[in-house]
């Protein structure tokens, strides 16, 4: 009975700390003012740019909508907004609607969005990549629309929880592969936009759903259409069955044209000659059938040369309310008993899957000349665009040379933290009691003040927790100095490989999760929320600091364009033990490369041996070849581990961790994930060790 008892206690705790984190919204403000600086400062939200003590639903934000002092909706659509959405949206737990379509934002959906939101527009921003998988766990979603994007590779099977979606909108954009089977879980599914991509098999996972409206034009589905879709789509194809006002007519259509075209949804006839003949039936003509006939032949051979001019440019606009949208799928044969298929090559495709008609007008997205079309390429420039004013930009302090020589003690030896490709880094004790770091840039290094002060505007621009914070700059008598935060505490590495036995034992397992985790949150910053995204090169345990609360601080961040790839691939990673194979053979490192490099630091700290390692056998040199193949044994785990920990460990939570690593350091970078779903992944993982804290302690009690 008392068992009984103690269960029912710890089940309603849980719930009730469950519950209190899903609904209660953390600094909201924080949150808006971080989106604000990832959106480049705009002056479109001039009043989101206020003091630390002001308050978005006090103060009446524009864009924001509140429910007492919980933001409830963020609409910001079509306000010619760059740069990235920030990384503190999950905080945002009470916003339901979530509204920034039509603006410039570009490169990949962040995984960290508003945990709780119904409606999620993100329409016509051009940007690129995947849908991140946190969109599965947003179980109160009902309208989804990213239409109008880049949007590339397959849809991830992460519909299974999305009972109370009931709007999809994915169309144009670049989506390959089937449909997944989760689709059978949309219960609440009526309108399905796919039109505009390049699906493939059949359509039989939407044939149980309820659905009202549905489109798959110009895509390459093959196979029979289910029974139950087939009136679906006839509706669909004949314009009926939709609340919405006519479809505009397509640019320079006249206005008798117009006309003849909303008599033609009126009336639901399938063939738009027969709207043209009877706008064309008028009782108070003169004209003669001569004449009819001749202008007939005139229109229609001026209209078949703006058809052909029409579908080679390929306008696209974007969609602010997809339930205005009324778009015909595809042209069905209507004649009875006629079995209707799906082709690859249908030459019944209408004008109206050309040209969608929408709300507004989409300017396509900025071309950006250094970036690749899956976004892994680091840009040279990669915040913010070259030919500005740099110190008007740049909130850090510039320093003399001569008070970095005294600061330094004329950088001498004693001072000396540590030497890197890029250059010395040197302890900075200032008159003020102040204690810095300086990164004196390698005198070797081909450069101007103007490319110096470009990167340094660039990295003055980079916010984030796990990412240290540049402090200055000094730029004389041929001198480039970097100044950046001081940690006492020393780098990972010292950590792991230091021969001080009292300080690596306080590395713990947890400790190590944290440290995992936040500088993977570091690396999701870099690729997923900077834009274009920022390939760092140089993860290593050397390059994370840890502070007193042993909390990750990712250094060199933004000195990517310092070194030559090709330097980078032959000098500072061969033999080190954390290149990815790709890298390594052709000196370009990419997002998956960084995720690779991580993935060995990972490794590093589950087992607390270096990467490579020359005074091991040969055979156990690189850590990774000799670790990979072990990674799913947990046998093989538990005798890998750091004896560093003492047994101080959950055997699940090491092979949970190892999962990770195996994913991270696959030798295919297409087979690496980002770095959101590694984030996501080792977030579960320390929530799980967490929770496990918790009920172990409620036992021991």
């Amino acid at each position: 009975m008392t068992l009984v008892v103690i269960q029912i206690v710890v089940v309603a705790l849980l719930f009730v700390n469950c519950h209190s984190f899903a609904t209660a919204d953390t600094d909201p403000s924080d949150a808006l003012r971080v989106m604000y600086s990832s959106l480049n400062s705009p002056a479109q939200l001039t009043n989101w740019n206020s003091s630390d003590s002001s308050d978005p639903c006090g103060e009446s934000w524009k864009g924001i909508t509140c429910s007492g002092n919980r933001v409830t909706e963020i609409q910001i659509s079509g306000l010619g907004l760059s740069g990235s959405m920030g990384y503190q949206l999950t905080s945002l737990t009470s916003v339901t609607n979530f509204d920034i379509s039509n603006n410039n934002l570009g490169n990949q959906i962040p995984y960290q969005l508003p945990p709780n939101v119904q409606r999620l527009n993100l329409a016509g921003n051009g940007f690129t990549g995947g849908l991140p998988y946190s969109i599965s766990q947003m179980t109160s979603l009902q309208y989804l629309n990213v239409s109008h994007n880049q949007i590339q590779g397959e849809l991830n099977d992460m519909f299974g929880s999305l009972s109370s979606l009931n709007t999809l909108d994915i169309s144009f954009n670049s989506m390959t592969g089937k449909l997944p089977q989760s689709f059978q879980s949309l219960t609440s599914m009526k309108k399905i936009y796919l039109q505009n991509n390049q699906f493939t098999g059949n359509i039989d996972v939407l044939a149980n759903l309820p659905l009202d409206n549905l489109n798959l034009e110009n895509n390459q589905f093959t196979g029979g259409i289910p029974q139950k879709l087939k009136g679906i789509l006839q509706r669909s194809n004949s314009n009926t069955g939709s609340s919405g006002p006519a479809p505009p007519p397509p640019p320079g259509t006249t206005p008798a044209n117009r006309s003849s075209t909303q008599n033609h949804k009126s009336g639901g006839n399938g063939s738009p000659s027969s709207g043209g003949g009877s706008s064309g039936r008028n009782e108070k003509s003169g004209i003669g059938s001569g004449g009819v006939a001749g202008i007939v032949l005139s229109v229609s051979a001026v209209g078949a040369v703006a058809v052909f001019f029409i579908i080679k440019k390929r306008h696209r606009k974007s969609s602010t309310d997809i339930e205005k949208l009324d778009v015909q799928p595809f042209s069905l044969d209507s004649q009875e008993g006629q079995e209707m298929t799906l082709s690859q090559n249908s030459s019944t495709t209408s004008m109206k899957a050309v040209e969608t008609p929408t709300s507004a007008t989409l300017r396509p997205p900025p071309i950006n000349h250094h970036k690749s079309f899956d976004g892994d390429t680091i840009s040279a420039k990669p915040i913010v665009p070259q030919n500005k004013t740099h110190t008007a930009q740049m909130n850090v302090v510039q320093y003399s040379f001569a008070d970095i020589q005294m600061a330094t003690d004329g950088f001498s030896v004693k001072n000396l933290i540590g030497e890197g490709s890029i250059g010395s880094v040197y302890r900075a004790h200032f008159d003020n009691g102040e204690v810095l770091t300086v990164k004196k840039i390698n005198s070797t290094e081909p450069r101007n003040p103007e490319v110096f002060l470009n990167m340094v505007s660039d990295i003055s621009r980079l916010h984030h927790p796990n990412v240290t914070e540049l402090v200055g700059y000094c730029s004389e008598h041929g001198q480039y100095l970097l100044i950046y935060e001081f940690y006492r505490t020393g780098s990972l590495h010292d950590f792991l490989h230091q021969t001080d036995e009292e300080n690596s034992t306080r590395l713990t397992w947890d400790s190590r999760l944290k440290i995992a985790l936040g500088t993977a949150r570091a690396l999701e910053y870099l690729h997923e929320v900077c834009s274009p995204s920022l390939v760092h090169k140089n993860i290593k345990s050397e390059n994370i600091l840890l502070d007193t609360d042993l909390n990750p601080h990712l250094s060199d961040s933004g000195l990517a364009n310092l070194v030559a790839d090709v330097d980078q691939g032959l000098n500072y990673n061969t033999g080190s033990g954390y290149s990815a194979p790709e890298a390594a053979i052709s000196g370009k490192c990419t997002t998956k490369s960084d995720v690779y490099s991580f993935g060995v630091v990972m490794l590093e700290l589950f087992s607390g041996l270096k990467p490579f390692d020359s005074s091991r056998p040969r055979s156990e040199q690189s850590l990774v070849r000799w670790a990979t193949p072990q990674l799913h044994d947990i046998d093989a785990l538990e005798k890998m581990i750091d004896p560093a920990l003492d047994g101080l460990y959950s055997v699940k939570s090491l092979s949970r961790f190892a999962d990770v690593i195996a994913l991270c350091v696959q030798p295919e970078p297409e087979f690496r994930p980002p770095m959101s779903e590694v984030v996501q992944a080792l977030v579960r993982l320390v929530q799980r060790a967490n929770l496990s804290k918790r009920l172990h302690g409620i036992d021991q009690d």
